[in-house]
């Protein structure tokens, strides 16, 4: 899930002083290794889960704090903290552009904790995917136009980041809209049963003037 737009499609060929420095081969990895343990966290925990909604809950905030949440918090230190091995693991000259990068992980961050909680409803966790995806699904086209247009085949450009860029948001907003759908097809069997077991009789006025 590394979200960076910008660059000429070069590898990095300065580091500037007073940088972090890490070596390529050192660069932080990708986000999208928060995305097994996410499953793995949200397999256990609905093992026992009493029904279909409260299990896809569960795996929505497991998916949200650890894919979405801690991977783009990943993303922000890494940006901040190597920004010259996180451009050339992608393939790109350093740019001033990857602090902005970095704050705007942070943003991904604070929305995928945020749809973590209790209190957040699967509308809102449609709409924390749809604003993640709107940056990561935009990174995504960028990483293949690199590739094809600049024949960018680093690692942070054509490798596992694709399938991260385009899944954590997917996978949240499909979760999200399924639990959607079985809240809206549960209410109107629950008020079907209420009215057939407690259905209240006419008025007794009313009984009185039949009778």
């Amino acid at each position: 899930m590394e979200t960076r737009e910008g660059g000429a499609g070069h590898p990095a060929r300065h580091r500037p002083h007073g940088s972090a420095r890490l070596e390529p081969g050192s660069a932080p990895g990708p986000a999208g290794l928060v995305a097994a343990p996410a499953a793995v966290g949200a397999l256990v925990r609905t093992r026992r889960s009493p029904s279909r909604p409260a299990a896809l809950q569960t795996w929505q905030r497991w998916w949200a704090v650890a894919a979405l949440g801690c991977g783009s918090l990943w993303m922000t230190a890494a940006f901040l903290v190597g920004p010259d091995a996180m451009a050339e693991a992608i393939g790109f000259t350093r740019s001033p552009f990857q602090f902005e990068i970095a704050f705007a992980n942070l943003g991904l961050a604070v929305m995928g904790f945020r749809a973590a909680s209790r209190s957040s409803t699967p509308r809102e966790r449609i709409i924390t995917g749809l604003g993640a995806g709107m940056f990561l699904w935009g990174a995504a086209v960028g990483h293949v136009h690199q590739w094809f247009a600049h024949g960018d085949h680093q690692p942070g450009n054509t490798g596992g980041v694709l399938a991260t860029d385009i899944l954590i948001p997917a996978v949240l907003i499909l979760l999200a809209w399924r639990e959607q759908r079985l809240g809206a097809a549960e209410q109107p069997a629950g008020q079907a049963a209420e009215q057939s077991h407690g259905a209240p009789g006419p008025p007794p006025t009313r009984l009185a003037h039949r009778a």
